[in-house]
């Protein structure tokens, strides 16, 4: 089983990174892969109730690779996790297979609550670098989080989300496979942008105006 799930992630890691060379080199030197391999062993001791154990081998992964994974997270196999420095998977969380994880991103809480407290994520999700996804909310298969987005409420399947607090930008029909492009175009800041140069653009006008009546005004 331990193998299978190894050659799922990096199976994963091969199809999703276009610098990935070989198989052979993805298992020596790739930070993701080794810290899921580390996290199975550790959900393997802390299902066995050796849970001081399972805390001090997450940690050595973390002192190893950069990447936070709790012994009670469940990954499922053939999860990406590109470069991962800084990344971090709360106790509750649940990630599908097929997801990619980027540098950055947490799995977290939002406070003291008991129970499920982290995010559940789909399958085939786009976790981008620096986005948090917090408290337990439901990322649906297919989804996408915009780099340095908050997330603090549901996404729906095969929607995009991003901003702070994230918000639904884009829904398409679901895509074959892992869909890595990073169009996160926020409609909102777009009419911002829009009125703004039109504000200028009057703005402009009123001066012309105003500089022609001058000039009448001195004939």
């Amino acid at each position: 089983m331990f193998f299978k799930r190894l050659r799922a992630d990096i199976a994963a890691a091969k199809a999703n990174d276009p610098a990935a060379r070989n198989k052979f080199e993805i298992w020596l030197t790739y930070s993701g892969v080794h810290a899921l391999s580390w996290h199975r062993w550790a959900n393997r001791l802390y299902r066995m109730h050796l849970k001081l154990l399972a805390r001090i081998t997450s940690q050595w992964a973390k002192f190893r690779t950069g990447i936070e994974i709790h012994p009670a997270a469940k990954i499922a196999a053939g999860v990406f996790i590109d470069h991962g420095q800084g990344v971090v998977i709360g106790e509750t969380a649940e990630v599908g297979e097929g997801t990619v994880l980027y540098q950055g991103c947490t799995l977290g809480g939002t406070g003291k609550d008991v129970g499920k407290r982290h995010p559940t994520i789909g399958r085939y999700c786009v976790i981008s670098a620096g986005a948090r996804v917090l408290g337990n909310i439901t990322v649906g298969d297919y989804a996408k989080v915009g780099a340095g987005a908050v997330v603090l409420r549901n996404i729906p399947p095969r929607c995009t989300a991003v901003g702070v607090p994230a918000r639904i930008v884009r829904t398409d029909g679901e895509p074959k496979g892992v869909d890595l492009v990073q169009e996160k175009e926020d409609p909102l800041l777009k009419e911002v942008c829009a009125l703004r140069e039109r504000a200028f653009a009057l703005e402009e006008r009123v001066a012309a105006l105003e500089r022609e009546r001058g000039g009448e005004a001195e004939k």
